[in-house]
């Protein structure tokens, strides 16, 4: 929640889902300019969801944030197609960098 309260302050429209499963049960879901998952989450991961979106033909660019440290899950990541990774805490600085990049491609 800390995400979308920062991301709402900045201006941005932002919509928070429980789940990857609950994100894609929204049609709209995948419309969004940007997606920000964490890595690891209950069902879905967000390797999983980035995996499954592509699959659906979407090329919303996905941020994917994550506590873990382990190297190869980074590369994971990033071999994912995900545009940025980001290790939390992160600054928030680091996110909006993020995301302004990849809503100017």
């Amino acid at each position: 929640m800390a995400i979308v309260g920062l991301l709402d302050s900045l201006g941005y429209r932002v919509k928070a889902y429980a789940s990857a499963e609950s994100f894609l049960s929204d049609p709209s879901g995948p419309d969004a300019d940007c997606i920000i998952t964490d890595i690891q989450m209950p069902g879905l991961s967000g390797i999983e969801l980035k995996h499954h979106l592509d699959g659906l033909g979407v090329t919303t660019p996905v941020i994917m944030v994550t506590a873990r440290t382990e190297l190869s899950l980074h590369a994971r990541a990033k071999a994912s197609g995900a545009a940025c990774v980001l290790l939390k805490p992160f600054q928030e600085a680091d996110l909006v960098r993020c995301i302004e990049g990849v809503l100017t491609l």
